[in-house]
């Protein structure tokens, strides 16, 4: 399975690190690219090994990322829920995902930073009417304190 993670700054790198090594690390460059990640999962009784595609968030790069998007099980739209501009791109970024994917990928919208809730400037209540909207899969997340990290790269709700 492949997920991919688009948007700049908002902790996907930092998803990716704490899904496979079990570790926070605040400050990293930014992503070039795509960097990759795998880890080795049990799932109804069977070892999977899930890949995952940490694709830039830049602009200059989308180009390149949306080729990442074909043959992936699942993709993962990731805004910072203290900063409403990376809330305000996800249709964008959507549009990009359903466009370069097969039709039964499934999308997931996760909401980065939870442990930030007294910067909070995006409501849980708005990333919910979005990902109903868009009949997406919606979930709050903290790569720092790895809250529903195991819960979203691993499908659970």
């Amino acid at each position: 399975k492949n997920v991919r993670l688009p948007f700049l700054g908002v902790g996907k790198s930092c998803l990716l690190l704490q899904f496979t090594d079990k570790r926070f690390q605040p400050v990293h460059d930014l992503t070039i690219g795509v960097e990759f990640g795998a880890r080795m999962v049990n799932i109804d009784g069977k070892q999977i090994k899930l890949q995952i595609w940490d694709t830039a968030g830049q602009e200059s790069f989308r180009s390149i990322t949306r080729s990442y998007y074909r043959g992936a099980a699942g993709a993962l739209l990731v805004y910072d829920i203290t900063r409403r501009e990376t809330f305000n791109h996800l249709t964008s970024w959507l549009e990009d995902a359903r466009q370069h994917s097969s039709s039964n990928m499934v999308i997931m919208l996760i909401g980065n930073k939870s442990d930030l809730e007294s910067r909070r400037d995006v409501k849980r209540e708005e990333g919910e009417a979005f990902a109903r909207e868009h009949g997406l899969i919606f979930m709050e997340t903290s790569a720092k304190t790895a809250c529903n990290v195991e819960e979203v790269l691993l499908g659970k709700e």
